[in-house]
C-alpha cells in the first residue's frame, strides 16, 4: 500500500469513527442541559481524558515545540514544569468548591455558575460575553490544524481549513458534550501513543548527556533563564507568570465546567488522577522542539515548527507511514480543545445571554438555539483564521489570557467564601481592572510576552480579592459591635 492511500484510507477510518461516536452522542442529547454537560452518566476517567485533551490541544502539539525550538529550555520550563504545577495546583484547590455550587445552582455554564454564586443576572451576562475572547484560541487551533492538514494532503492551508471547519462543527452540531467526550477518548489514545513515541523516539539527540547537547546550540539554548529570550528572561516571566496564569486558565469555560459532567464525590479522586497522568504524558511532546534544533532542521516559521521536525526526521520510505499516523494524530489534538471551546461557547451564549431575555422557550428550541450561535462562532473564527496573525500563538495568549484575568477573582472568590456578600460593582471591578491591565501592558506597555502581562493583572485580582475581603469583614465586624452596644 502506498503512502498517500494509506494517508486517505486512515484519514477516512478517524472520520467515521468520530461521526459513529457523535451519533451516539446525538442519541443522548435531547435538550440543552445533555448538549452543554452531559446528563451525569460519564465514566469519571472518560470525563479525566476529555480535560486533559482539553488544556493540550493545538496548542501543546503543534504550537508551543515552535516556542521551545527558538527559546530553548527555558520555553521548555515554562510550558511543562511551571504550567504543569498550575494545572495541578489548579485542580487539587478548586475541583470540590467549584462542583459543589455548581450542582447546587444547577449550573450548565460558568456565567451561570457566576450567577448562582452571586445572584446578579447582569453578571453572568457580562461574563458570557467576555468569554467570547475564547474565539482568538478556536482560531490558533483551526491555524494549526489547516497546517498539519496541509502538510498531509497536496491542497492549499484555506482549503485545508474550510475542510475542517465543516467536519468539527458537523459533529459537534450532532452530539454536544456527549460527541466531545467520547471523540476526546478516541482522540487522546492517538495523542498519548504519538506523545511517548515521539519523545523516546529523539532521546538519540541527549547521547552527549542532556544539558551538553543543548549547549551545542548555544550556552543560553541550555538555561531554565534564558537571558536572550525576548519572553523566558527571568524567573518570573519563566516559572511564576506561567504558573499564575495557566492556574488561571483552568477557569476557563470549557475546562472547569467539565466537573460538572462528574457523577458523585466519590468519582471526583478518580477524575483528577485520570486528567494528571494523561496530561503529563501529553508534555512530552513538547522535547520536540528541542529535537527539532538539534537535528539541525532549518524551520522557517515558528509554528510549522512540529510538522517541519517531523518531515526531515521520518523522511524514509517506512518512516513516512509513520508521519502520517502523526500527522493524524496532532489533527485529533486541535479537534479535542476545538470542540470543547464551541460547545462551552454555543451553550454560554444561548443559554445566558439569549434565553433570559426570551423566556418560554422550550428545551427542543434552546437546543437549536445553541446550535444557530455555534455556526455563527464558527463564521466568525473561519474570517479571522482564514488571513492569521503571523505568530498565531501570541495572539492567541493575548485574548484568552485577558479571559484569565478578568474571570479569576470572581470565581476563585466564589469558590473560597463561604457566603458571598459582594456587590455587582465590585465583581466587575475585579474583573475588569485585571484585564485591563493585562491588555494595556501587551499591546501599548511593551511586555511581549502575554504570561507575564496577564500574571501582572491576575496578581492586581489578587489584591483586590484581599481588599474586598477585608472590607466584608470590617463591615461584620462593625455590625456585630453596634448589635452588642
Amino acid at each position: 500500500m502506498s503512502v498517500e492511500i494509506f494517508k486517505y484510507l486512515m484519514t477516512a477510518i478517524f472520520v467515521i469513527i468520530t461521526f459513529y461516536f457523535s451519533y451516539i452522542g446525538m442519541k443522548k442529547t435531547k435538550c440543552l442541559k445533555s448538549f452543554a454537560i452531559g446528563n451525569g452518566d460519564m465514566s469519571p476517567y472518560i470525563i479525566g481524558i476529555t480535560m486533559a485533551s482539553s488544556i493540550a490541544s493545538t496548542a501543546t502539539f503543534v504550537i508551543n515545540p515552535g516556542f521551545v525550538y527558538t527559546h530553548g529550555l527555558s520555553a521548555l520550563a515554562h510550558y511543562a514544569i511551571a504550567g504543569g504545577l498550575g494545572v495541578i495546583t489548579a485542580f487539587l484547590l478548586l475541583t470540590n468548591g467549584f462542583r459543589k455550587h455548581g450542582v447546587s445552582s444547577g449550573a450548565l455554564t460558568l456565567p451561570s455558575w457566576i450567577q448562582g454564586r452571586y445572584g446578579h443576572r447582569s453578571l453572568s451576562t457580562f461574563f458570557a460575553i467576555t468569554n467570547l475572547l475564547s474565539i482568538t484560541f478556536v482560531v490558533l487551533i483551526l491555524v494549526g490544524c489547516s497546517i498539519i492538514f496541509k502538510s498531509m494532503f497536496p491542497i492549499s492551508q484555506n482549503m485545508a481549513l474550510t475542510l475542517i471547519l465543516l467536519f468539527v462543527f458537523a459533529y459537534v452540531l450532532m452530539g454536544g458534550t456527549y460527541a466531545h467526550a467520547y471523540t476526546n477518548t478516541f482522540q487522546s489514545i492517538l495523542m498519548l501513543g504519538i506523545s511517548i513515541c515521539l519523545f523516546v523516539g529523539g532521546l538519540k539527540y541527549f547521547d552527549g548527556g542532556f544539558f551538553t547537547s543543548l549547549e551545542s546550540v548555544s550556552q543560553n539554548f541550555a538555561k531554565f533563564i534564558n537571558p536572550e529570550s525576548s519572553l523566558y528572561y527571568d524567573f518570573f516571566s519563566v516559572f511564576l507568570s506561567s504558573f499564575i496564569v495557566t492556574f488561571a486558565l483552568m477557569l476557563q469555560p470549557h475546562i472547569i465546567t467539565k466537573v460538572l459532567y462528574i457523577k458523585s464525590d466519590k468519582d471526583v479522586k478518580k477524575f483528577l488522577l485520570s486528567t494528571f497522568l494523561t496530561y503529563i504524558c501529553f508534555n512530552l511532546v513538547l522535547f520536540v522542539g528541542l529535537y527539532a534544533q538539534l537535528s539541525g532542521v532549518e524551520v522557517i516559521r515558528q509554528d510549522a515548527t512540529m510538522a517541519q521536525y517531523l518531515l526531515f526526521e521520518y523522511s524514509s520510505p517506512i518512516g513516512k507511514y509513520f508521519v502520517s499516523f502523526v500527522f493524524l494524530a496532532l489533527f485529533a489534538a486541535g479537534l479535542s480543545t476545538l470542540d470543547g471551546i464551541l460547545v462551552a461557547l454555543s451553550s454560554m451564549v444561548a443559554n445566558d445571554i439569549f434565553i433570559p431575555f426570551k423566556k418560554n422557550l422550550t428545551s427542543e428550541q434552546s437546543l437549536s438555539l445553541s446550535r444557530y450561535v455555534l455556526v455563527a462562532i464558527g463564521l466568525i473564527s473561519f474570517a479571522i483564521a482564514w488571513s492569521p496573525p503571523k505568530l498565531v500563538g501570541l495572539f492567541a495568549q493575548k485574548g484568552v489570557y485577558g479571559l484569565a484575568a478578568a474571570t479569576f477573582g470572581p470565581i476563585v472568590l466564589g469558590i473560597l467564601s463561604k457566603k458571598t456578600y459582594y456587590s455587582v460593582t465590585s465583581m466587575f471591578v475585579i474583573s475588569v481592572v485585571p484585564a485591563s491591565i493585562h491588555f494595556y501592558l501587551n499591546i501599548w506597555g511593551g511586555v511581549l510576552n502575554p504570561s507575564v502581562s496577564a500574571a501582572y493583572g491576575i496578581i492586581c485580582s489578587i489584591g483586590l480579592i484581599v481588599l474586598f475581603k477585608a472590607k466584608v469583614f470590617l463591615n461584620n465586624s462593625t455590625n456585630l459591635q453596634e448589635q452588642k452596644s
